[in-house]
């Protein structure tokens, strides 16, 4: 990575917004904010590939909080505050006094005494994550002001019920990465397509944050699914501005075919209907564990109706010269490999695995872009001062 080339990209953005501020939607910021985050993303991948530390924190702590289960978010929260110098504490709420009755307000104050970053993780309830992530960041703000907190954490959301930003942003500096550059995106087809899994109740914020932010850079975006596997309304209007703004384009199709059909890029990931994950919001929130199982029945049913919606060698072969990059998030349900039927075969996952690898290890430099840039006034400055300390990360 090109340490200088990633300054030079930060030249002449106006990157304020970030400074003091949180990460809750990649839509919220502007396309220089964006910009910035990429940049900075590789320029502390260049830090690290020149073995030169990326510390801007003697000690502080960077408070995780995680309401379901990650792999992928979860480690690379905790790389990217070590990177920075901070140290991570994971906090559990089945282990805190949450279960007795805690507000959020209280929470929020309690874990931030000396917390620079909170990330937070809320996908699984459909008018709550974001909703909670809000709330909190209001809560410590209130905090800082009143005087009971020193400083202020910013917030970063690890996925919510809306957005995925981490991720999303982690997957645009992969098509930057594969494709020469973010120019290079310009008229670039990307598929964003639903695909069988035999599970059910999978969040609908991936799909929602790709939309979200692959629109913003001129590319024709497909969004693909199912009838009656809608994403948020809120999310597709959001895609439209973004593409009608960018002179790329965005469209909803009912065909795989069709949104795989000269793909320069394809994302094939299943998702649960907005509906039902509105109908399993209401049933949780009531504790009707009958109702639930009931809803989880008839949804793996639905799914079982659409077996053709999986990455087969066939469906690749639509694809621009038959040679569409392939992306995912990660795990896939792959067919013969860690299920019986699902979302891709196992020659396509196979042949892509080492790109989707690369894809995934972007995210821990992301999330470390969005704290660096939430904590740095001049980042251009502070990356120069790294740069030239002269203090290597590791004693070879």
């Amino acid at each position: 990575m090109d340490f200088r080339e990633q300054l030079s990209k930060l030249d002449g953005l106006d990157l304020s917004g970030l400074f003091n501020e949180d990460f809750l939607l990649t839509w919220d910021k502007s396309e220089d904010e964006i910009r910035g985050v990429l940049a900075v993303a590789d320029a502390l991948r260049a830090l690290r590939e020149n073995n030169k530390s990326a510390r801007i924190f003697d000690s502080g702590l960077g408070i995780s909080l995680f309401r379901d289960n990650s792999t992928r978010t979860r480690f690379s929260f905790a790389s990217a505050v070590n990177l920075l110098g901070l140290e991570l504490m994971d906090f559990d709420e089945g282990k805190s006094q949450v279960a007795h009755g805690e507000t959020v307000r209280e929470t929020a104050n309690m874990i931030s005494f000396m917390a620079d970053v909170v990330g937070i993780r809320d996908d699984m309830y459909i008018g709550k994550g974001h909703t909670y992530m809000a709330e909190f960041a209001q809560y410590v703000k209130e905090g800082h002001a009143a005087g009971v907190l020193e400083q202020r954490p910013t917030l970063v959301n690890l996925q919510c019920d809306i957005d995925h930003p981490t991720q999303s942003t982690a997957d645009l500096l992969h098509l930057i990465h594969e494709f020469g550059g973010l120019e290079n995106l310009r008229g670039k087809k990307l598929a964003m397509t639903w695909a069988y899994s035999p599970s059910y109740g999978k969040p609908l914020s991936v799909p929602q944050g790709m939309i979200g932010l692959m629109t913003r850079f001129g590319m024709d975006v497909t969004l693909a699914h199912p009838q009656g596997y809608d994403v948020m309304e809120l999310t597709r209007d959001v895609a439209s501005r973004n593409a009608a703004v960018s002179g790329g384009s965005f469209r909803v199709t009912n065909s795989m075919e069709d949104a795989f059909e000269g793909a320069d890029i394809v994302c094939p990931k299943s998702w649960a209907p907005y509906a039902a994950m509105e109908e399993r919001t209401e049933l949780y929130g009531n504790g009707d564990s009958d109702g639930i199982k009931a809803l989880e029945k008839r949804l793996l049913a639905q799914n079982a109706e659409h077996q053709d919606w999986t990455t087969t060698e066939e469906m690749m072969a639509r694809t621009k010269d038959g040679k569409a990059l392939y992306m995912h998030p990660l795990p896939a349900d792959i067919t013969g490999t860690s299920c019986a039927h699902g979302e891709v075969e196992t020659s396509v996952f196979d042949r892509y695995r080492d790109p989707m690898y690369k894809q995934a290890s972007n995210k821990p430099y992301s999330i470390a872009s969005m704290i660096f840039l939430q904590k740095v006034k001049d980042p251009i400055a502070k990356l120069e001062e790294l740069w030239n300390r002269h203090q290597p990360r590791w004693q070879g």
